[in-house]
């Protein structure tokens, strides 16, 4: 033993670990085996593998399992890691073995080395046991499934949902402030009958209100824990009431639900629930890049564009062209989208193979799910506060653009039939002249009949024809 190192061991042999460290020799192999990305785990999956740590701590503690003093320092070191104490002493890379069982050992090593050390003996000694005690009744095939599951969860509801709620809150308070912005209406990227500014900015509320009810659906499945199935789903080694207790210490700590899954064969071996609840996450970053390109549509120019929304002027946009401001805070919702869709693939990939009792993608699933979910949460949150919240409508160039829409001849067909609104149509183009004024000059309606019929304000709303 050295100032530097200090000696650990596994069934494998002596390893040199770190003299600071509260991992062991398993998870030293681990970092020297896999120096693949320099990625590890991040907050939210150390967190979980504390959660479930502490929950089994307890559990086996109630059962009798686990001596309460033993149990004790368990949950007391457990609590360090739930509240990010030592987040460095997880080094492990994401991409390493299938199952996890690397930062599997990884939480228990650290729980271990410092549960002794909070009992009053020396780190490596082994008082704490990673895994007679620490893992006891579980195994990495269930634990990282759990930890996965928790750790989804936790980031669905604490980050994602309130972020998509700041954002909807921000687009219904610009749908009310638009109320009154009549302009052109596009379709297929030409002129259609007009809409209210506040109409769109409608849909684009209900597009992320209606997401945020997909990704709560994912309560239900993520809610699942595979703990207590050990290696296979059989569940050996474990007490029968442990995954059910578990999963009630684990709802206490999180204050969400939780409960023993259904089928612990299913848990292990397939994990279909974490690719149908990032399907809700790549849907709804598809709504935001949607959202995201009609709004820099509507606001380019701005003199050259379509210039009916004034963007905030974020930063400046170019480091030749003085002055230009650009949608920046849009453009990086867009590429948060196109991370979110290359993460699915991932997901969806990892999640439909795995060979007969055990997915071997864990790592991978839990990492991009969460990588999903940290972006998803921060570009709607900041999309919300800094580009949409500031936006200002340009109403009077919107009403210039109305008036010299050729849709409006839409609104001549119940008045003076479709084959003569064609014709108004054509003509007013031909001629430069507005719809209105070729209505009237070519006697199809009088000066009265075209304020009434080609009113832009009444072309936004429902009415019934044929009642006056």
């Amino acid at each position: 033993m050295t100032d530097e190192f200090r000696v650990e061991r596994d069934s494998l042999g002596e390893m040199q670990v770190p003299a600071d460290a509260y991992w062991g020799a398993q998870t030293q192999r681990a970092v020297e085996n896999f120096p693949i990305s320099g990625i590890s785990f991040g907050r939210r999956f150390v967190r979980a593998l504390g959660i479930v740590k502490k929950a089994a701590a307890k559990a086996n503690r109630d059962l009798g399992l686990l001596e309460p003093e033993t149990a004790d320092v368990i949950v007391e070191a457990a609590d360090e890691v739930i509240a990010g104490n030592h987040d460095a002493q997880f080094p492990v890379d994401v991409f390493q073995t299938g199952s996890g069982t690397s930062s599997n050992m990884n939480a228990n090593e650290v729980i271990a080395n410092r549960a002794a050390e909070i009992a009053g003996a020396e780190i490596g000694d082994r008082t704490v046991h990673p895994n007679d005690h620490v893992n006891y009744g579980q195994s990495s095939n269930d634990v990282i499934p759990t930890a996965m599951h928790v750790a989804a969860l936790e980031a669905v509801e604490r980050d994602v949902i309130p972020a998509l709620e700041t954002l909807a809150e921000a687009l219904e308070a610009k749908e009310r402030e638009f109320d009154d912005v009549v302009k052109t209406g596009r379709t297929h990227l030409q002129d259609a009958t007009p809409v209210r500014l506040g109409q769109e900015f409608g849909g684009y509320r209900t597009q992320i209100e209606k997401g945020i009810s997909r990704v709560a659906r994912a309560r239900e499945s993520l809610g699942e824990l595979a703990l207590g199935g050990t290696a296979t789903g059989t569940g050996l080694n474990t007490h029968p009431e442990f995954p059910q207790l578990a999963a009630e210490y684990i709802s206490s700590e999180t204050g969400l639900q939780f409960r023993e899954a259904d089928n612990h064969f299913e848990a292990q071996a397939a994990h279909d629930a974490m690719s149908d609840a990032h399907g809700a996450l790549r849907t709804v970053a598809g709504s935001m890049n949607k959202i995201a390109n009609d709004l820099r549509l509507l606001a380019s120019g701005p003199r050259n564009g379509l210039g009916e929304i004034e963007q905030p002027e974020n930063q400046p946009g170019s480091s030749i062209m003085p002055g230009k401001i650009n949608p920046v805070v849009a453009e990086s919702v867009n590429q948060v989208h196109k991370q979110v869709l290359g993460n699915d693939a991932a997901v969806s990939a990892g999640a439909a193979r795995g060979e007969l009792d055990l997915n071997l993608y864990k790592p991978i699933l839990a990492h991009n799910f969460l990588q999903s979910a940290k972006l998803i949460a921060n570009s709607a949150e900041v999309f919300g506060e800094r580009f949409v919240a500031k936006l200002e409508a340009n109403a009077e160039h919107c009403r210039t653009q109305v008036d010299q829409s050729m849709a409006l001849a839409t609104a001549l067909n119940p008045a003076i039939g479709y084959d003569k609104a064609s014709k108004v149509a054509k003509q007013a183009l031909e001629e430069g002249k507005t719809v209105r004024e070729v209505a009237v000059d070519e006697g199809y309606l009088t000066e009265s009949e075209a304020d009434e019929v080609l009113d832009p304000r009444t072309m936004t709303e429902r009415v019934i024809l044929g009642q006056d």
